[in-house]
């Protein structure tokens, strides 16, 4: 320890695990709409209705309520409906609350201005790195992420394969001492 060779540990703030609890169950709840909206589709489906995207507009909703369908069924549709309708207004709070988050995160607002940056992700890669001065190497932040390619050497041959996926999950990350001047994403 005298010599710093230990790596430093980086401990979110109750604050930041808190935002980052809001971006999990955020996301718990986009992935149950999707298992919601997939039974339904496969009711229509199993009626010959085949509408895709279209299913989820105002007519395609119409469409879908007025499929005949059998008591069991109609009753299943109909729960599914009052699912959905309660999971898109908690979504919708959901997403007001990870907007308010962003924009009052400093760090977040410079990542959403890149391209294909939305809110969700910009917010959640803050949360996940912390501070960027724990980096010495933009290698490092993606070796921390899992971000980087499998490695399959032998005899002289290197073969890089898809992403590892060997990054932190839950955003604990920890890494070497660094400087965020040196640091190029």
């Amino acid at each position: 320890m005298l010599a710093n060779r230990f790596p430093r540990i980086w401990i979110p703030s109750p604050e930041e695990r808190d935002v980052r609890q809001l971006l999990r169950h955020r996301h718990k709840m986009v992935c149950l709409r999707t298992a919601v909206r997939n039974q339904l589709h496969a009711l229509a489906m199993g009626q010959g209705v085949y509408q895709k995207r279209k299913l989820w507009t105002a007519k395609g909703r119409r469409d879908l309520e007025a499929l005949t369908l059998d008591p069991w069924a109609s009753r299943r549709r109909q729960e599914l409906l009052a699912i959905l309708d309660g999971l898109d207004a908690s979504l919708a709070e959901l997403d007001r609350a990870v907007d308010k988050e962003a924009q009052q995160n400093p760090a977040a607002r410079d990542l959403m201005e890149q391209p294909g940056v939305g809110r969700v992700t910009a917010l959640m890669f803050v949360l996940t790195i912390g501070p960027v001065e724990r980096f010495r190497r933009s290698k490092q932040v993606v070796s921390c992420l899992g971000l980087n390619p499998r490695e399959s050497s032998s005899g002289g041959r290197q073969r890089l394969g898809a992403i590892s996926k060997q990054g932190n999950v839950h955003g604990a990350v920890s890494s070497s001492r660094s400087r965020a001047d040196s640091l190029t994403l």
